[in-house]
């Protein structure tokens, strides 16, 4: 197996427990289930944004621990200060050392957040809501294009949006009505290996309507710039500043170097 299906098959083991562990009906009953729901359709649209999503996590199956001790209410609290678009932070615990406390304290920012996990199960997306997201991801390769329409329109019910991610051409068939952000991850989830040209041609491929995410592989503001010219709005970036020895510091540069070139 490669390491995607071995993180598939440990999260349907993991998502069977916890649904033994607390209700559906529990998870509704929390406040941030109640919060009204920020729009990162929204905010990467808007004038000025600077279209990032600044990512809280750990470590990585690849990479091991990047930022081992890491705050994540110090480091969300600088994104969100210094002008990031919206904030993605790791839910999964057992490869990317993240957790839903991560995201409950990450909370406190009052930009759109995404709970960033392999989705698997409605219920997952339940408990998005219940610990305060506004976003989900739907990683096309590891669901078919039924279960990312299916999951994809359970997320809208709960008011929530949907980043489906791609990254081979042959995903682009889970498009679907529901899935109106798509991101291309730079980065091969079966091999690791970056290859940006590929993304950009991927992106000629997306229905013109849609809002289009460059993830992973971003270090450097002329990679922003080159997504730009390709019509992408949004661009996720977590490992280039989580591994700098400081990270608010890191991510207030690059923002005041972008903001000199818009």
């Amino acid at each position: 197996m490669n390491i995607l299906d071995t993180i598939i098959a440990h999260k349907r083991t993991e998502v069977a427990a916890r649904k033994q562990q607390t209700a559906y009906k529990m998870l509704e009953t929390t406040a941030a289930f109640q919060l009204p729901v920020r729009s990162l359709a929204a905010s990467l649209q808007q004038p000025g944004s600077t279209g990032i999503i600044a990512e809280f996590k750990r470590k990585s199956p690849s990479k091991g621990f990047i930022n081992k001790e890491a705050d994540v209410a110090t480091i969300t609290a600088a994104y969100s200060r210094f002008g990031a678009a919206a904030l993605s932070v790791l839910t999964d615990e057992n490869f990317f050392g993240g957790s839903q406390k991560d995201l409950v304290i990450a909370r406190e920012q009052a930009i759109p957040i995404l709970r960033k996990d392999f989705i698997i199960d409605e219920y997952q997306i339940v408990e998005a809501k219940s610990i305060g997201a506004d976003i989900i991801l739907l990683i096309a390769a590891c669901l078919s294009p039924a279960e990312v329409n299916r999951l994809a329109n359970f997320a809208a019910s709960l008011g929530l949006e949907t980043i489906l991610e791609l990254h081979a051409e042959e995903e682009l068939g889970h498009i679907c009505s529901a899935t109106r952000i798509v991101g291309i991850n730079n980065r091969d989830l079966k091999t690791f290996k970056v290859d940006i040209d590929r993304s950009l041609k991927m992106a000629e491929q997306i229905p013109g309507d849609r809002i289009k995410i460059a993830e992973s592989g971003i270090d450097k503001i002329e990679d922003i710039l080159l997504f730009r010219k390709n019509g992408f709005k949004g661009f996720l970036i977590g490992e280039y500043f989580m591994k700098q020895e400081n990270p608010p510091m890191a991510f207030e540069n690059f923002v005041t170097q972008l903001q000199a070139q818009q």
